[in-house]
Order: structure tokens, then C-alpha cells, then sequence
């Protein structure tokens, strides 16, 4: 199983998670390090990267884990993985957005929309799906 919730880094994120549902956020960013510290494989590196991109304090921060995520991510290999791709190049293609380098966000919604065939079709996808659609219609207008 890709995502085993008996992994240690994942019981990290999950216990980070929890504290970010109590707005705790520090303390969850913490955990979220910690994960990334004690990550061995590409599966453990990716899922902790993914969730310190979301306690990084400025654009370039969350940018720079988001592909570290992406990295990893893509080294997996697995269909558990791949269904991972679209909100992560989502994720890296707003950072370039907020950048002002609209070119390489293009790119990255152009890459998050060809990986959507991975997505099984149901509301978290369709959200995933329509960030994306609107992240392409928001650059091509730059």
C-alpha cells in the first residue's frame, strides 16, 4: 500500500494535519519537518514535501517544496502517485501565477491538465479540474 497509515512519516502528517484542524499551525508546520527529516523513500519523501510546501512563508518557499513534492512524486511511479500529479502541478503552477511568471505557469496548468486522467471523477477532481481550467484561463489572458 503506497499511503500506509502504520508509516511512521505519515503518522507524522497525519498528527500535523490534526493539529492544523485545531489552528495550531507552528506545531503542525513542526511535525511536517520532522516528517521530511525522518523521510528514506521516494513515497515518504514526496508526502512529507507536500505538506511543509504548506507551512513555507512566501511564495518562492512553497514553490521550491512543491516541486521537491513533484520530484519525489514522480520518481514513485504508482497510480496512487500519479492521481497526485494534477493538484501538484496545480500547486506549482499558481506558485509561477504569484510570480508573475506566467509562461511557466501556463506550462505547469498545461502539465496539471494532462495528468487529470489519473483523477477518478468525483468532487475533490472535479475541484481539482476547475482550479486548473481556471488557473490556464487567468495566464493565457497575461
Amino acid at each position: 500500500m503506497l499511503f500506509d497509515p502504520e508509516n511512521p512519516v505519515n503518522k507524522l502528517c497525519a498528527q500535523g494535519m490534526m493539529l492544523e484542524g485545531e489552528g495550531k499551525p507552528s506545531e503542525a508546520a513542526a511535525l511536517f519537518t520532522q516528517a521530511w527529516n525522518e523521510a528514506t523513500n521516494d513515497v515518504e519523501k514526496f508526502t512529507a514535501a507536500h505538506y511543509v510546501a504548506r507551512h513555507q512563508n512566501s511564495i518562492a518557499g512553497k514553490l521550491q517544496w512543491n516541486e521537491i513534492a513533484l520530484k519525489f512524486a514522480l520518481a514513485v511511479n504508482d497510480d496512487s502517485a500519479r492521481a497526485s500529479y494534477p493538484s501538484l502541478y496545480l500547486n506549482i503552477a499558481k506558485g509561477y501565477e504569484d510570480l508573475d511568471d506566467f509562461g511557466k505557469a501556463h506550462e505547469n496548468y498545461l502539465l496539471a491538465l494532462d495528468a487529470t486522467a489519473a483523477l477518478p471523477n468525483d468532487g475533490y477532481s472535479n475541484m481539482i479540474r476547475a482550479g486548473i481550467n481556471n488557473g490556464i484561463e487567468r495566464v493565457s489572458i497575461n
